[in-house]
């Protein structure tokens, strides 16, 4: 950043706050040392600034930093279309009004996907630079004589007057207002020689709430009545007045009261903030909150306790031998093996209970942390001793450290934070909602807060209109879906819907089990199919049929999802930039169906006189998946992994080959060109089988080929 002209005047602005979030510490200092030098109120509190700067484009990272800093806000929603300011640098006319304020939209906008999953890491880029013809662009020098010199001045000019600077912002937009601005505003402002208009840079705008009830004391004169004087003495001081005037006043009042109170409308966005707004200031308190949503500037490292045997036996070298994956810090869960059961299943299940609150309470990030760390611990093949084996692994830091500590050294061998998880009335009551097929954990939130339900009765009696299908369907048979299926059941649902499949496309179908019984789980929560077929136009439209051949033979009850994603794109894998919100990480053909195993002769439960005989059998959960040969090694790989290892594909395919990883194929991010990984394009190198298929995926990425019971990250 160059260094600032004299004329750069920024004492006029509100309390400036400088995000610490992708600054390198040198540019931090040189950008408060500019701050400071052009007048800005620089603050290091970020509750007391009312103007942020940060390397933020993004609306949603800036809600995050605010609510990481503990500011009680409410949000605000988007600017009218009409409302909004054009984005070059051209000074502004002084005779033009000020730029509107923001206004909550009248409509409401509905919501196309539930955010049920944690998303990913977002990208914190700057605003795009402005053109050279642009940058050339700068405000005239405020004439240096006053009104009165110019008035009196003997000379005549008939050039007009010159043009101000453009006025920076409105002093009443700060009123109880707090905005998120990109640094890219400092920097034009700098080069420019004057404050440029920060509606050009807005990032995001939030309404301050106040912190606590105002503490101070009513004045108690205020409330008393005025003494009124009787007698002759009063009349001569106190003129008399009419009682109309006061009735009237008394009757419009109780007439104001009587009409109910205008309705305000929010969008769903507005009200998806308002929530986690309100989950927010409930455990900000809490001792089970993520340290990420504390204060953001650097906090003093706590030491760990080490004792004399401790470090002895560091010195001495008698740790167990770091695998490979350590010592050659292997961050990708994707590059190391994972088994499913680890000599650290004790520690990771308390590690567990804290992530699973972080989904609850909106900690994506924290949630991203703890299932990196997960992940580590369970892939390390001895049974940890002491913390300098924990520091040593990939992705855990010293707050895993400490909790192994604090777990280490407990008498019963539980971390704190994980008992007050599991003792939090709120928490108990969003485990609930969450539990509820259909039901995330946004969506969890909003039952609680917004709708103030707290038990399922609640959910049936004042909101089972306002359900989506397929969560109707989750509070139906909410008992019945938390029963695991063991692995016999599963595969007798298999063979079923293989057979179905064969009998509507042909004998060469082939069908595999994927999620939690290919890792190699006694028990699954439901039934993941893959069905592909070698040609190309059998997996067209197949789902479709499949289920209506179950629905025929009595194996499907309900239908709630049917998807044809693939075959409306003409089963070609996902383009590279795509205009479909919510894709996720799974575009193929999907159905979602509610499954019950048909009952055996005389099992079922009814009269003699006729009454319908009823199912014993419980309700079960069934996805069934379509993929086309030539890309089934991918959907084969995506939907057999753990969560963590899916999301580590990704990462590694995204940061070590600059490709896009999806269940649908592999494309290359800088041509959106499609990468053969399993030999398609040529007859003679194609498949044998899904299983082949995926093992040529692994290769295709450089990386080793792991077993599906090796990729449990947990």
């Amino acid at each position: 950043m160059s260094s600032i002209p004299s004329k750069l005047d920024l004492s006029t602005f509100p309390n400036t706050y400088v995000l610490q979030a992708h600054v390198p510490v040198a540019e931090l200092h040189d950008i408060e040392q500019h701050l400071i030098k052009s007048g800005a109120p620089l603050t290091y509190d970020i509750c007391e600034a009312r103007l942020v700067l940060g390397y933020i484009s993004k609306s949603r990272r800036a809600k995050f930093e605010l609510q990481a800093g503990n500011v009680q806000f409410t949000p605000i929603d988007a600017l009218d279309p009409s409302d909004t300011v054009s984005p070059k640098l051209e000074p502004e006319s002084p005779e033009l009004p000020p730029v509107k304020r923001r206004k909550l939209q009248d409509t409401e906008t509905e919501s196309t996907t539930d955010e049920s999953t944690a998303s990913e890491h977002e990208d914190s880029s700057t605003i795009g630079s402005e053109t050279e013809a642009e940058l050339e662009v700068e405000a005239e020098p405020l004439s240096q004589l006053s009104i009165s010199q110019a008035s009196t001045s003997q000379t005549f000019d008939s050039s007009p007057p010159p043009e101000l600077p453009p006025k920076p912002y409105n002093q009443n937009d700060f009123a109880n207002r707090i905005k998120v601005v990109n640094l890219q505003w400092l920097k034009d402002s700098v080069r420019l020689g004057n404050p440029q208009d920060i509606q050009k840079y807005l990032v995001y705008e939030a309404e301050l709430l106040p912190s606590q009830p105002s503490s101070q004391t009513p004045n108690p004169r205020a409330a008393e009545p005025v003494p009124v004087q009787i007698g002759p003495e009063a009349d001569r001081k106190i003129p008399v007045r009419s009682s109309i005037p006061r009735e009237i006043v008394h009757r419009a009042k109780a007439e104001a009261e009587s009409k109910p109170e205008p309705r305000t409308y929010f969008s769903r966005a507005s009200k998806r903030d308002r929530v986690s707004a309100a989950a927010k200031h409930d455990f900000s308190n809490r001792s089970f909150t993520s340290t990420t949503s504390r204060d953001p500037r650097p906090q003093r490292t706590r030491l760990l306790h080490q004792t004399t045997s401790e470090h002895e036996e560091g010195v001495s070298g008698t740790l167990p031998p770091m695998p490979d994956w350590v010592l050659q810090n292997k961050v990708y869960s994707c590059q190391r093996a994972t088994p499913l059961n680890s000599p650290n299943d004790a520690f990771i299940a308390q590690l567990k209970e804290i992530r699973a609150s972080r989904l609850l309470t909106n900690d994506g990030i924290g949630v991203r942390a703890y299932s990196t760390s997960i992940a580590s611990l369970a892939a390390y093949p001895y049974q940890i001793q002491s913390t300098g084996e924990i520091l040593a692994l990939p992705g855990c830091d010293q707050k895993i450290a400490h909790l192994f500590y604090e777990w280490q050294n407990s008498p019963d061998h539980r971390i704190q934070a994980a008992k007050d998880i599991a003792d939090d009335p709120v928490l108990k009551v969003l485990r609930l909602f969450y539990e509820i097929w259909g039901v995330g954990a946004a969506t969890a939130r909003e039952f609680y807060y917004a709708k103030n339900w707290r038990d399922l009765d609640d959910i049936v009696e004042f909101g089972w209109n306002s359900l989506s299908r397929v969560q109707q369907i989750g509070v139906k048979y909410y008992d019945e879906f938390l029963l695991k299926l063991p692995r016999a059941e599963v595969e007798v649902i298999a063979d079923v819907v293989k057979h179905h499949a064969q009998k509507v496309v042909g004998e060469r179908v082939q069908c595999v089990i994927v999620g939690g019984y290919r890792r190699g789980k006694a028990e699954s929560g439901d039934v993941d199919l893959i069905l592909s077929h070698p040609e190309q136009s059998a997996t067209a439209g197949l789902v479709d049929k499949v289920v209506k051949s179950l629905e025929q033979d009595g194996w499907i009850t309900h239908t709630l999802t049917l998807n044809l994603t693939n075959t409306k794109r003409g089963q070609e894998t996902l383009p590279y930039i795509t205009n479909t919100k919510g894709a996720g990480f799974d575009t193929l053909d999907k159905a979602l169906v509610v499954w019950q195993n048909q009952p055996q002769p005389n099992k079922g439960v009814g009269d003699a006189q006729g009454e319908e005989v009823k199912n014993p059998n419980p309700h079960r959960r069934v996805d069934i998946i379509i993929s086309p040969w030539r890309t089934v090694g991918c959907a084969v790989a995506g939907w057999t992994s753990g969560t963590t290892f899916q999301r580590d594909l990704r990462r590694y395919a995204k940061k070590v080959k600059g490709w896009k990883f999806d269940s649908s194929g592999v494309r290359e991010r800088g041509s959106g060109k499609w990468i053969d990984l399993e030999g398609w394009a040529d007859p003679r190198t194609r498949c044998k089988d899904p299983l082949e298929a995926e093992k040529r995926v692994f290769e295709g990425l450089g990386l080793q080929y792991q077993e599906p019971w090796d990729r449990c990250t947990g």
